[in-house]
């Protein structure tokens, strides 16, 4: 019996004393990541009021606005019934006297009003050289000689994506060029990305340009989000493609 109670008494002092102070590591705080402020799909259309629903809940609708009989056009890509993209008229000739002009336009948003933070803006486009004039606004929020922007487009002579920026209280235009043309016929992912100290440009996934810029580039003004022209002007620089699922992030 001595001998049991003494193997006992070995076996407690092996169990190791649990510390009375120990505490539970905190939790780690939730990842925060890009934070939508507006997106379009155009899947529901066309109100009849020329409205377009925003897929974002930060986001503003869009309302169609058109001169000279411009008619806006959303069909369905062949094979479905609900997913949608947007037809602009097609380009004019230089003969026109009466161009038919359209575009979307949102309210001024300060969600689309980034500051010096980086931002991030994009868009599926398919276009043609017949598609293409000077230069394409696809899509943009201010004007480069007021305020300030930022702008996608597609350059008229080599059609590259390009990305634009100009500053609060400058009218120096930083542009990141592709090095592809994207007036071929074909959809393409087209995305904007504004860090600190660059502006890069991407195509279906790939850096295809970049440029440096200052990090007190500060981008805010009040003119609205505008898809498909700055305005109707004859040398407004109207996209006359097709576009879909619009969007801008703040990162």
């Amino acid at each position: 019996m001595k001998f049991r109670r003494t193997i006992v008494a070995l076996a407690l002092l092996a169990i190791p004393a649990v510390p009375t102070l120990a505490l539970a590591a905190p939790a780690a705080a939730p990842a925060t990541g890009p934070v939508r402020v507006a997106a379009y799909t155009f899947n529901g259309g066309v109100t009849a009021s020329g409205l377009i629903a925003s897929n974002s809940t930060r986001g503003t609708v869009l309302r169609v606005r058109a001169v000279n009989g411009a008619r806006i056009t959303v069909p369905t890509y062949p094979g479905t019934t609900v997913d949608r993209y947007v037809r602009f008229p097609a380009k004019c000739s230089a003969t026109m006297t009466r161009c038919p002009r359209l575009l979307l336009e949102g309210t001024d948003d300060p969600d689309l009003d980034p500051g010096t933070r980086p931002f991030r803006w994009g868009a599926k486009v398919i276009a043609t050289p017949n598609h293409v004039g000077l230069s394409s606004n696809v899509m943009q929020k201010g004007v480069a000689t007021t305020d300030s922007q930022w702008k996608m487009q597609i350059g008229g002579q080599k059609h590259r994506a390009q990305c634009v920026v100009v500053g609060v209280g400058s009218t120096r235009a930083y542009v990141a060029k592709s090095d592809i043309g994207v007036a071929d016929g074909r959809w393409h992912n087209l995305v904007c990305l504004r860090t600190a100290t660059s502006l890069t440009v991407y195509v279906d996934g790939s850096a295809r340009g970049r440029v440096a810029l200052p990090a007190n580039l500060s981008i805010a003004n009040n003119l609205p989000l505008r898809v498909g022209g700055a305005n109707f002007g004859a040398t407004s620089d109207s996209f006359n493609g097709w576009v879909d699922n619009v969007y801008a992030d703040r990162l």
